[in-house]
């Protein structure tokens, strides 16, 4: 069997631009929600969201390419860079039929839909642009990607919803498992804070609206949480088959070693409140690394801070783990990030392999009123130094759809 290691990750988020300026934010405890800035939200329930600062789509396209991207694209190719330049990944005439990608976006270019809907409105058809369509589709990351590092390899894209990057990954690591490719650019990217991405959520009452304390807004697992926020931002990891990375001397981060998914077949947004589905994809995913449970030492977990969402997967780790769940350390990053949709599962992939590389497990912040139902070890309010083995990220989605990786501390 063809082993996988990650040789880079590449983070945008709302607490930083750049892995390591993410990852620093991320042990530090701070956070990235604020009031909404992207648009007037004065007269929208949910007044907040985990923006991407000072991004400046300039430092990575050309002005020309400006109107012809979503905002979701910009960030997949800055996560891109930032993780390429990692890995110290040049992509040549030799290796370019082995190197793909697969990016994926829970809903795509949100921000084009609208602002072209309004050219539309105001002007008829003729206003609408010629790169509509292109800004807006789930797998232009991709495919814009592709194009600009020249990968001829595996190009795709998934979207499924809060799964999508997670599911990006996974796939990415049994193309190259089953001798596909042997390097893989993958991972989610989304930039939903628009009118209608924050008013549709809003509608569902899916939203916080603790509108008068950002910074505490979205608390997953703690008593008084209310509803999530939406993040924005990407999440890319390099994926190379174990002999291809040491041939080029590239660095080695983790192995992934797992991959689980699963579909609840349940209900369009809320999961079985037994955790039916999550439990499964959770052992799908410790079988395929063909490991004990017990061997999970870190998950950094879904907790989107909904009071449903949290209790079920409270109850699904503690229907895969048993007696060990209450030893395994889990962590919300998106209790500092927001909630990143289709972006999440790529971003969380990411994090989960930094904890792996750094030895540390990142806080769940504004845990402060412990949830009688809630009752794991969810890394409270501050880093944690431990030994890592093993770490789990998990993802679920609308529609029932679910994804779990593994990562293995890397061993020769």
């Amino acid at each position: 069997m063809r082993r996988v290691v990650v040789t880079a990750v590449g983070l945008v988020s709302p607490v930083g631009i750049g892995t390591e300026s993410t990852w620093q934010a991320l042990r530090e405890g701070l956070n990235g929600i604020a009031r909404i800035t992207h648009f007037d939200a004065e007269n929208f329930a949910c007044k907040m969201a985990g923006e991407v600062k000072n991004f400046d789509p300039l430092d990575y396209v050309d002005k020309k390419d400006l109107r012809k991207m979503g905002r979701f694209i910009f960030f997949a190719i800055a996560a891109t860079n930032f993780a390429a330049q990692a890995a110290d990944l040049e992509v040549d005439d030799s290796i370019a039929e082995r190197v793909g990608v697969y990016i994926g976006s829970g809903i795509g270019g949100f921000d084009i839909i609208e602002r072209e809907h309004m050219n539309l409105l105001k002007g008829g058809p003729r206003r609408i642009s010629p790169f509509f369509i292109p800004a807006t589709i789930v797998n232009l990351a991709s495919g814009q990607v592709s194009i600009r590092i020249g990968a001829k390899g595996p190009n795709s894209a998934t979207s499924t919803a809060c799964t999508t990057g997670a599911h990006a990954v996974g796939d990415s690591y049994k193309i190259i498992e089953r001798g596909d490719a042997d390097v893989m650019i993958c991972g989610g990217s989304e930039a939903s804070i628009t009118p209608m991405g924050i008013g549709g959520f809003a509608a569902m009452r899916a939203l916080s609206t603790r509108n008068d304390e950002p910074d505490k807004a979205c608390r997953p697992w703690d008593r008084h949480r209310d509803g999530f926020i939406v993040g924005e931002g990407a999440g890319v990891l390099v994926l190379e088959e174990l002999g291809f990375a040491q041939r080029r001397g590239a660095p080695i981060l983790a192995e992934i070693v797992g991959y689980g998914m699963s579909g609840d077949a349940f209900h369009i947004t809320s999961p079985s409140e037994d955790g039916e589905g999550a439990t499964r994809v959770m052992q799908n995913a410790i079988n395929d690394a063909g490991i004990a449970p017990e061997q999970i030492d870190y998950i950094n977990a879904h907790g989107t801070s909904t009071p449903v969402g949290d209790v079920i997967e409270t109850r699904a780790i503690r229907k895969t783990f048993g007696e060990h769940a209450g030893k395994v350390a889990i962590s919300s990053t998106k209790s500092m990030t927001g909630h990143l949709l289709g972006g999440a599962g790529g971003l969380e992939a990411g994090i989960a392999v930094l904890a792996l590389r750094d030895q540390v497990a990142p806080p769940t912040i504004n845990h402060t009123h412990p949830d009688h139902e809630c009752d794991l070890d969810y890394v409270p309010l501050e880093a944690r130094p431990m030994t890592i083995n093993y770490a789990l990220s998990n993802s679920f989605g609308f529609g029932g759809t679910n994804g779990a990786l593994i990562f293995k501390r890397f061993e020769t």
